[in-house]
């Protein structure tokens, strides 16, 4: 028994590069980001289908509120962060989310009219959306040393990519059984075992990975500085800049295709389109996984890293001209796996944790990202407004608003390619900067 185990830890090791002490802490990490990820593509799942009962000026609208909730929800968790122990913090956070969904899926039952329990949820989604993720990262900050975040975050974030494609298959199973509201309530029991392993995720990091003696009590720490130098050092930076509109533009796009999805669903109820979306998230999330596994690495060995992000944006641009001559779910399909292939080329943002400053994740860093990310839809939601008000709209819901929506998005793909092609030191130089 004890020459098996030695075999398979040996054999473990050479395969994943984890140590045998780190076996446990590793699984449990992997265990706890894919429920993460499950539960949260069962909940997106949810809200999308709730988005084709709105217009797109509602929809729009929503983003806008979601803009000054993020800002306040991101402010907020910076004042908790200083105020309690980070691993205290985890937890809560988790919990205090998994009983909102609860609330949530109760309310849905026994309100009559739940038009505004169901704007809420979709607002309230979004702002999970901002936290599920970043907590769970600057946690795995927390208990691992930089040494072993090198070696074994790539081998955790399997996790995240397995629960994106286990969510919305047991989304889609579920739905024909119990309807789509009864997603809300398995994706909060889904959050509750989280709250245990990261308990003992936290007596693993004493016992089995020995490091303890770099937790972080933040209540004390102050993050000093000029509160404006994080500006100052983005708009100093043509790296950080070629970066900034190369992500409003792919931001831009994507909520033009978000508004298609929409309208693409209108004709069906709510557990058929919830249904409908679990297939497509489940076939995007596999494609994706396998063409950046496969292909992406072949091509920006081949042609380079800019070449290969300017392909994405061409494959786009073309998506959403036959999209707005052909609204069809297979050209969704294909739109939305390159749009998801963009993660691939520049690396996964969550991986490259380990070369943070520990203090900058629990303080904030990773949210204020996601915050930019915000601010960006909100932007092209602007565009939107303005596009519509000179009578071209850019919902794409018929006519000749959906060819206006695939000449602006080939506009917008045509200048990001652009971008690309003469930002090549910056994209070159993209993961080994850790950003």
């Amino acid at each position: 028994m004890v020459v098996h185990r030695r075999a398979y830890t040996r054999l473990l090791k050479s395969i994943t590069l984890i140590e045998a002490s780190e076996q446990r802490a590793v699984f449990m990490s992997f265990l706890l980001v894919f429920l993460l990820i499950a539960a949260y593509y069962m909940l997106r799942l949810v809200r999308d289908a709730m988005a084709s009962d709105w217009s797109n000026t509602e929809i729009s609208v929503l983003w806008n509120i979601q803009f000054f909730l993020s800002l306040a929800f991101v402010a907020l968790y910076g004042m908790a962060v200083s105020l309690f122990k980070f691993r205290n913090l985890v937890s809560l956070v988790y919990g205090f989310f998994a009983a909102s969904f609860l609330i949530f899926y109760f309310a849905s039952q026994r309100v009559s009219s739940p038009g505004l329990v169901d704007k809420s949820f979709y607002l309230w989604v979004s702002l999970f959306s901002l936290f599920h993720v970043s907590v769970f990262w600057s946690l795995m900050a927390d208990l691992f040393s930089k040494e072993q975040s090198k070696r074994l975050f790539a081998f955790i974030y399997m996790g995240a990519s397995a629960g994106a494609i286990v969510g919305p298959l047991i989304a889609a199973i579920a739905v024909n059984l119990l309807g789509a509201d009864a997603l809300m309530l398995a994706a909060s029991s889904m959050m509750l075992p989280p709250l245990l392993i990261v308990v003992y995720l936290q007596r693993l990091k004493v016992t089995d990975l020995g490091n303890e003696s770099q937790s972080v009590d933040l209540r004390h720490y102050r993050i000093g500085g000029n509160p404006l130098q994080g500006f100052k050092s983005f708009f100093s930076s043509p790296f950080l800049l070629a970066i900034a509109l190369f992500l409003l533009l792919y931001t831009a796009i994507s909520s033009f295709a978000y508004f298609e999805q929409t309208n693409l669903l209108w004709g069906f109820d709510r557990d058929r389109r919830t249904e409908i979306l679990a297939f497509l998230a489940l076939v995007v999330n596999v494609l994706t996984f396998l063409l950046g596994f496969l292909a992406t690495g072949r091509l920006a060995t081949k042609w380079g890293m800019p070449v290969t992000l300017g392909l994405v944006p061409l494959f786009m641009c073309a998506a959403l001209v036959v999209l707005a001559f052909a609204p069809l779910l297979t050209v969704l399909l294909a739109l939305q796996v390159a749009r998801q292939l963009r993660y691939y080329p520049t690396g996964k943002r969550d991986v490259v944790h380990g070369g943070a400053q520990r203090e900058s994740l629990q303080g904030g860093a990773g949210w204020r990202r996601r915050y930019r990310q915000r601010w960006r839809c909100h932007l092209g939601v602007g565009v939107c407004f303005t596009h519509r008000r000179r009578g071209s709209g850019c919902g794409c819901d018929g006519g000749h608003r959906r060819s206006n929506c695939g000449n602006m998005g080939g506009d917008w793909g045509r200048s990001w390619r652009g971008l690309c092609e003469e930002g090549g030191f910056a994209c070159e130089r993209f993961p080994r900067r850790g950003i």
